[in-house]
């Protein structure tokens, strides 16, 4: 998966670069320092930079023109172009980067069409974008993003969908009442992404306490601990620690 960027940063002996247009140079984020894993030289794709750099042209290969053919006639051509944003095809894998606003009925045409037949969501999880490289996140280019794996059963075929929300108005319809599955997966979204699905029959959290304060697998969620002892070493919390990008 590549886009535009800039491949630029320090050589092997200097350690990784920070991010410059969604590449970064290095591993394990060491800096200042020689880099002995022997990737100095690595260039990759950011996360962040890999979901907003751009999108796939048609054809997009494989199956996926047959389903994106499908999907257009089950709703209409003006409601696609309205609820698909865009569409990635990378490692032999696409994803559809759909509006919140459209997700119900996208969903909808993709379980019932005839020629689509995608009966299983196995799985809704969530990812937080930031501080993880690539385009800065702004309110055209939110943070937070959940994610949808769909399967055809009856065409054996495999579909992601994924749509993108702030952190100021984390709302994504719930997809419980078309995916009967996505019960528990929405409720642990929820929990540790603050992604909040209106329509849950039962939005509550599953892995922490009821009363617990913020969302765990936020980047911006405090690492916290308490130093260990250890042969009279002392190791500090993970709070204190280096900084690994």
């Amino acid at each position: 998966m590549t886009g535009p960027g800039d491949r630029s940063g320090t050589d092997a002996g200097q350690g990784a670069a920070a991010p410059s247009g969604g590449f970064r140079k290095g591993a394990f984020g060491v800096s200042g320092s020689g880099d002995t894993s022997g990737f100095g030289g690595l260039v990759r794709v950011e996360p962040g930079g890999a979901v907003a750099l751009h999108s796939t042209d048609r054809p997009y290969g494989g199956y996926f023109d047959e389903v994106t053919d499908a999907l257009i006639e089950a709703v209409g051509q003006a409601t696609y172009d309205a609820a698909v944003q865009r569409v990635l095809v990378d490692r032999g894998e696409i994803t559809y980067f759909v509006a919140r606003e459209h997700l119900s009925t996208v969903v909808q045409a993709l379980r019932d069409d005839e020629a689509l037949r995608f009966e299983l969501c196995s799985s809704v999880s969530g990812v937080d974008y930031e501080g993880s490289g690539g385009p800065a996140t702004t309110p055209g280019r939110p943070r937070l993003h959940v994610v949808y794996h769909l399967t055809s059963m009856t065409y054996r075929r495999r579909i992601r969908l994924e749509v993108a929300v702030t952190v100021e108005d984390p709302h994504v319809p719930s997809v419980t009442s078309v995916y009967p599955t996505a019960d528990w997966h929405e409720r642990e979204t929820w929990d540790m992404f603050g992604v909040v699905f209106d329509g849950h029959p039962a939005l509550t959290r599953i892995l922490m306490p009821d009363d617990w304060d913020g969302h765990p697998q936020r980047k911006d969620y405090p690492l916290g601990g308490v130093p260990v002892e250890y042969h009279d070493a002392t190791i500090p919390p993970p709070d204190t620690r280096r900084s690994y990008r």
